[in-house]
This record gives structure tokens, C-alpha cells and sequence, in this order.
């Protein structure tokens, strides 16, 4: 069976982190309901879309989900999530600051109805301290929590991570957060609130600069580019090959005099790079030894000697190479899907569980897909009641 085979999870949430949060718990087996406003989810209406018009975005974290559209500014709508708050296990949301409880919606509200619900709420930056409440996107929170000032080049400006880390850190500890609760209601029966913020997931993230920033005393350059965070890792860099870029790093004094062996150059026997310390104190130094020496060679060859040599690299990939790549695509984590419709990109489950088997992703449903059916099948409204609903513009 699925490891969540049962479970009844809503998914309120927008953009990356609440739903994301929610794809791995319908890959785990969860029966999902996305509710979406009645315009439907932002990302619904971006540009980026596959050849059929599909939006692709929306289809990567919300597939395997069923779509139910509610206008929640609406008592009656109001009234339908409570209905199904007291069917879920689960409620997982990152709508704006404060609107579950102008709704009447927030946890303290819902525990009423249902003392075994599970609230998982995914925020900004969380409910107290100075930030509290302040809305925040993957951007404004790279921004105020040094992942920016950290990334890019010591001569340059700030850049943003090309991911979005953050959204996705977040989700990821959301449901890790989620499933601590369910482990802890098994125990006790009771459900609890679950707040995880994006600025809390980011922040061990940076470990290694603040490291460096601390042993240093605030002199070493926030952006250190390829190079290692806290500047304690030499040679740790990306170089140029022949047909592109390879990353190469020596996390210990060994890797080091295995990688000068395969070096062959004079330079890198000087004595000041013997030692860890000495080499990050050169690490100018040592980085022109080691680009000089791969870029005479393509990724390719590069790649088989230092594996050979048990010395942590990589090519650097672009997104063409990455979608083709042959490790990709049979661990399926982003995965093209047939259906009866046609081929659809989407995202597979990074989780595996050796006595739980992943669940195959469907297509996501059009904006209020299911409705009716969630209605009728899990809620048990009447046909004339739920044309009521549809009559008020409800759903």
C-alpha cells in the first residue's frame, strides 16, 4: 500500500511552497483537494506554457490533485471549508498573512470542529518576532536573509539563487512538519498547528558563510562566487573545459595531493599548498594551477580521471543536458507523462520508500474540476444543493 494510502489533505496554498508541500504528500498516497479561488491560481495564468496551452508550473506541483473551486469571501463558502476541514486530516495553507482567521478559518477556529485536524501553515517569516506577518515571496526573502548578498561574485552585485530555493526549502520542511504531526496524533489522537517560515528553512542554508564571516572576524567577502562559502575549502571552484565548465573540489589534504598528481605541474608542488590552511590562503594561486590544467581538456575526460582519482566533480550541466540526461530520467523525478490527452511534464516524488510505492501522477485538473464530486462523494450535498451553490457563484 501507499504510505499515506487515506489520508485527506486540503491544499490552500498559492505559488511554490504550500503546494509543493502537498504534491509530495499525493505522491505519497494522500487524496489532495486544491482549492483555488474563482479566478484560479496565479499560476494558472503565467505565460509559460506547454504546446497544448497547458501552464506548466501549475501542472508540475499540482497534478495527482483534485481541483475544487470555492470563493472563500463567501459565507457559504466559508461554510463549505469547514465542512471540509471536519472530512480532512490535513489542512495546508500560505495564503496572505492573517486571511484564514479574517475568514474565520484559522486553526483556533478549525480544532473546534475537528480536534484531529492538522494545520500547516507555510509563512513569510512566521507569526512573532518584528517580521511577523509581513508578506514574502522567494525573491524578498532571499533578499532579506543574506541568501542574495551570499550569492554571486566578490566584484559584482547581488544575484538571486537560479532556483527557487527558498519556496522549496520551505515546502519540504512544511511536510516534514506535517508528518511529525500525523506521528504525534497517532499517540495522542489530537492534531496540532504546524508554522514553518521561509526565512527559518533558508537559514541553515548559510552555515558555511557564517562560519567563514565569524572565524574571520567580517573580513572575508560575503560573495565568494563558485568558491566556497566560508573560504575553507581550496581548490573549490567551477573551471573551464575545453567544451564548457567542470566543478572540482578537495575537501581533504589527500584529495588535494592525488588531484596535483593528475595535475602534473610544477606549481603545485609548492610547499605553501601542502596544508589546507595554506591553500585557502592562496587560493588564487592554487585556482590558476588548476584552471590551466582543465582547460586543456573537455568535461568528458575530465570527469573520468578525477573519478578515478576518487576526487569529488562534476560538469556543469545546462537545462537541455539536464531534461536528456539518462540518471534524471530513470530516477523520474521530473518525469513526461502520457495521457489520454497527449504528453505532460511534471514532477515525480524525490521520496523513496522500499514498502511504499510512488503514485503515479495524473494530469492536473481544470479549475474546478472536481467540484461537484467532492460535493456530493466526500461532503454528501444533494444535486439541488449543490446547484444552488453553483447558482450564487459560489463554486
Amino acid at each position: 500500500m501507499n504510505a499515506l494510502e487515506g489520508l485527506k489533505v486540503i491544499d490552500l496554498g498559492q505559488f511554490y511552497m504550500a503546494p509543493y508541500c502537498t504534491m509530495l504528500l499525493a505522491r505519497l498516497g494522500a487524496d489532495v483537494i486544491k482549492i483555488e479561488s474563482p479566478q484560479g491560481d496565479p499560476y494558472r495564468r503565467l505565460p509559460t506554457v506547454d504546446e497544448q496551452g497547458n501552464p506548466i508550473q501549475f501542472n508540475f506541483l499540482n497534478s495527482g490533485k483534485r481541483t475544487m473551486r470555492l470563493d472563500l469571501k463567501r459565507d457559504e463558502g466559508q461554510e463549505i471549508m469547514r465542512e471540509l476541514a471536519r472530512w480532512a486530516d490535513v489542512l495546508v495553507q500560505n495564503l496572505s498573512p492573517g486571511a484564514m482567521d479574517r475568514f474565520g478559518l484559522g486553526y483556533e477556529d478549525l480544532r473546534k470542529i475537528n480536534p484531529r485536524l492538522i494545520m500547516a501553515s507555510g509563512t513569510g517569516f512566521g507569526s512573532f518576532g518584528p517580521y511577523a506577518g509581513e508578506p514574502a515571496m522567494d525573491l524578498t526573502v532571499q533578499a532579506r536573509t543574506a541568501v542574495m548578498s551570499t550569492t554571486g561574485f566578490p566584484d559584482g552585485s547581488p544575484v538571486r539563487t537560479g532556483p527557487s530555493v527558498v519556496d522549496f526549502m520551505g515546502g519540504t520542511h512544511l511536510v516534514a512538519g506535517v508528518l511529525a504531526a500525523l506521528v504525534q496524533r497517532g499517540q495522542t489522537g489530537r492534531g496540532q498547528h504546524v508554522e514553518v517560515s521561509l526565512q527559518d528553512a533558508i537559514l541553515p542554508s548559510l552555515t558555511s558563510n557564517i562560519a567563514g564571516f565569524l572565524s574571520s572576524g567580517g573580513t572575508i567577502p560575503e560573495r565568494t562566487g563558485n568558491r566556497h562559502g566560508g573560504g575553507a575549502v581550496t581548490p573549490y571552484n567551477a573551471y573551464p573545459a575545453q567544451d564548457g565548465w567542470i566543478t572540482v573540489l578537495c575537501p581533504t589534504d589527500a584529495h588535494w595531493r592525488r588531484l596535483r598528481e593528475l595535475i602534473a605541474d610544477p606549481a603545485a608542488e609548492d610547499p605553501r599548498f601542502d596544508d589546507m590552511h595554506g591553500r585557502c590562503l592562496h587560493h588564487v594561486d592554487v585556482d590558476a594551477i588548476v584552471e590551466r590544467w582543465t582547460s586543456l581538456h573537455t568535461k568528458s575526460a575530465l570527469e573520468v580521471w578525477l573519478k578515478d582519482a576518487k576526487i569529488p566533480c562534476a560538469a556543469v550541466v545546462t537545462l537541455p543536458e539536464l531534461l536528456e540526461d539518462p540518471h534524471v530520467r530513470e530516477r523520474r523525478v521530473v518525469r513526461t507523462v502520457t495521457d489520454d490527452l497527449g504528453d505532460f511534464m511534471t514532477l515525480g516524488s524525490p521520496l523513496f520508500l522500499s514498502e511504499s510505492p510512488t503514485v503515479e501522477p495524473t494530469r492536473a485538473g481544470g479549475l474546478g474540476q472536481h467540484t461537484d464530486q467532492i460535493l456530493s462523494d466526500d461532503l454528501g450535498l444533494s444535486p439541488h444543493e449543490i446547484a444552488d451553490l453553483h447558482n450564487a457563484g459560489v463554486i
